[in-house]
């Protein structure tokens, strides 16, 4: 017994060993953007009012650049008043130099999330940049956020010119003021049709600092973003709180139409573009080249989310609402999730724990070495995070609670209780 104890600690300890070398180094946080010397100005670190801003800003007004490409940025904003008086606020300042248009989407917002867009944008003499529609009623078959974003891109197509790229964020997003610049900077250095961000979550409680960065491990464990990057490989990820987007782009996939039935909508749009055949008869009058299927994700410390996830409740109720959809709803893929993540990432410190307890110091060397691996894997999202290298070590205990959400978001689903966001409850096949 304790010989097979030992080899399933080896076995754990190999893993490791596998995903550092060999799992295209997705540990390594490195895909960036190139910073900008203006960057990280307008940040709510910064404490600056409204109307100093407006001293800034209306004397100098930027030259808008007749070379740089149009932007029209969607977002779909649910009840989100609280937010947008710093979210809003830092699109309306982007230093971009190209045309940049606004469309927030109100989805039936209770809030008054439409009249404080309205306000920010008059406040800071930017309303020509803004326009607010109301979503209407939800169709069967759609979730809110998609089916608002589809609202704000047909809106756009009624502007003349057509956008050269669309922006589409969430309302709790804050970017960083160079943001647009950079993302349009390198879709047309690369030739990508899709540029997007893992903008940084919010890390202040002791939750949010136990378990945030965790996530975006997983999800990075889970699409490496350098195998993301490269055109060759067939695996396509995007984060859906900041995706810029060629609009040819996404009328070749048949727009965000196609994305209706999607499990994960924001990784669904990557593969269907990065999928997509290279076509000259898409070119525009308004693109300096035609759709290239080539996409791009990586990390940022500048643009955040600023939605706080300040109890263990909340990051639960999160991960439970969509684990199960990620896993396409299979008894299976759960099975062997659950099993994955034991041997992953359990294994080791029991086996390192266990080991010294009954002095058995081959079990307790292999477990110790198998959990010093998966910490070295960690410490650059923790270094992303700006926190202890402490917290690297917890990650056993990290993943044990992600491996219950996601056994409670399959429990859910069965019950017929899964789906439930924003005051909407979904059908869980189309839960967002």
């Amino acid at each position: 017994m304790g010989e097979v104890v030992l080899v399933i600690a080896l076995l754990s300890t190999l893993i490791w060993a596998g995903l550092l070398a060999f799992w295209g180094q997705f540990w390594r946080c490195d895909q960036r953007l190139e910073r900008s010397s203006e960057s990280g100005v307008e940040s709510s670190e910064f404490k600056v009012e409204s109307s100093e801003i407006k001293e800034l800003i209306t004397p100098y007004p930027l030259p808008r650049n007749p070379f740089s490409p149009s932007i029209c940025v969607i977002i779909p904003a649910r009840n989100e008043a609280d937010m947008l008086p710093m979210t809003l606020r830092s699109l309306l300042l982007q230093n971009y130099p190209g045309q940049l248009h606004i469309i927030l989407v109100d989805d039936q917002s209770t809030d008054g999330t439409g009249t404080i867009a309205e306000a920010i944008a008059q406040e800071l003499s930017q309303s020509k940049k803004l326009t607010v529609i109301s979503a209407k009623p939800l169709p069967a078959g759609w979730t809110g956020k998609l089916w608002a974003m589809e609202q704000g891109v047909q809106h756009a197509q009624t502007f003349d010119p057509l956008p050269d790229y669309f922006l589409l964020t969430d309302a709790d997003i804050e970017h960083d003021r160079a943001n647009l610049r950079q993302l349009v900077t390198k879709a047309q250095q690369d030739n990508l049709d899709l540029v997007s961000l893992m903008v940084l979550l919010r890390c202040q409680s002791f939750w949010e600092k136990l378990l945030i960065p965790a996530f975006v491990f997983f999800f990075q464990k889970l699409y490496p973003f350098p195998w993301v990057n490269n055109p060759n490989r067939a695996i396509a990820a995007a984060a859906g709180g900041c995706i810029l987007m060629r609009r040819e782009a996404l009328s070749a996939i048949g727009g965000l139409q196609s994305l209706r039935q999607a499990l994960i909508d924001d990784c669904s749009l990557a593969q269907k573009v990065k999928g997509q055949e290279i076509s000259q008869t898409e070119k525009s009058d308004h693109s300096s080249s035609a759709t290239s299927g080539k996409i791009w994700l990586g990390l940022t410390q500048t643009t955040r989310s600023l939605r706080p996830y300040d109890t263990l409740a909340t990051i639960w109720d999160m991960v439970a609402r969509t684990a199960y959809t990620q896993l396409g709803y299979s008894p299976f893929l759960l099975v062997g999730t659950v099993f994955g993540m034991t041997l992953v990432y359990l294994v080791s410190p029991i086996a390192a724990l266990s080991g010294a307890l009954t002095q058995n110091w081959m079990l307790s060397a292999a477990g110790f070495l198998g959990w010093a691996l998966m910490t070295i894997a960690y410490l650059p999202n923790i270094r992303l995070y700006g926190l202890s290298v402490l917290w690297a070590i917890c990650l056993p205990a990290t993943a044990l609670l992600y491996n219950l959400m996601t056994i409670d978001s399959a429990i859910r689903h069965w019950r017929g209780q899964g789906g439930a966001w924003k005051g909407r409850v979904y059908p869980t096949s189309e839960a967002p």
